[in-house]
């Protein structure tokens, strides 16, 4: 949501009732974008005269997707496995003219090289509560900065919407950032 205040869109934020299901054997950027196109859809059909923006970012490291962690067990288990490596973060997008039902989806990809960690540097980030509920199991706008020692990509990509990829594909739906 302040991503898209950021860049100055006018918005409203509307929850949608589609199942993630990160299991679905799809290349990652194929699932990326198909989540995504599901929430753009679900959304879709309650409005008229609107356009209706989706995404769905994950993580990828060594071929296994990293979702939401929802005990601190789990996200424990993702920030040893990250440790001293180098993932992928996944975001598919989908922008959708809710009269006309015409869309775009797209993704974008960043690697990111976590630093190597200790224990109890894992157990003071899960307790501080900020992995619960995180794609990958942390929020790098948040202290998990402190957890990466570099990226090669969008950065706003690794927060949840890569903006200059979004802005340029509204551009086909007349609407412009800038």
């Amino acid at each position: 949501m302040q991503l898209l205040e950021q860049i100055g869109l006018k918005f409203q934020v509307v929850p949608s009732n589609s199942v993630e299901d990160l299991e679905s054997g799809l290349d990652p950027h194929e699932l990326a974008k198909s989540l995504s196109l599901r929430k753009a859809s679900s959304v879709a059909k309650k409005y008229r005269n609107a356009v209706v923006i989706a995404a769905d970012t994950f993580g990828v490291l060594e071929g296994k997707i990293l979702g939401k962690p929802k005990t601190e067990g789990e996200a424990r288990e993702m920030l040893l496995a990250m440790s001293g490596k180098t993932h992928s973060v996944i975001t598919g997008f989908t922008i959708l003219d809710a009269d006309e039902g015409r869309s775009v989806s797209r993704s974008e990809e960043t690697s990111v090289q976590f630093r190597k960690l200790t224990a109890g540097e894992i157990d003071a980030y899960v307790q501080s509560g900020e992995p619960l509920g995180k794609a990958g199991a942390y929020a790098i706008q948040g202290l998990g900065a402190l957890l990466i020692e570099r990226i090669d990509g969008d950065y706003f990509n690794v927060v949840g919407l890569p903006l200059c990829a979004l802005a340029e594909s509204l551009k086909e739906f007349g609407i412009c950032a800038l």
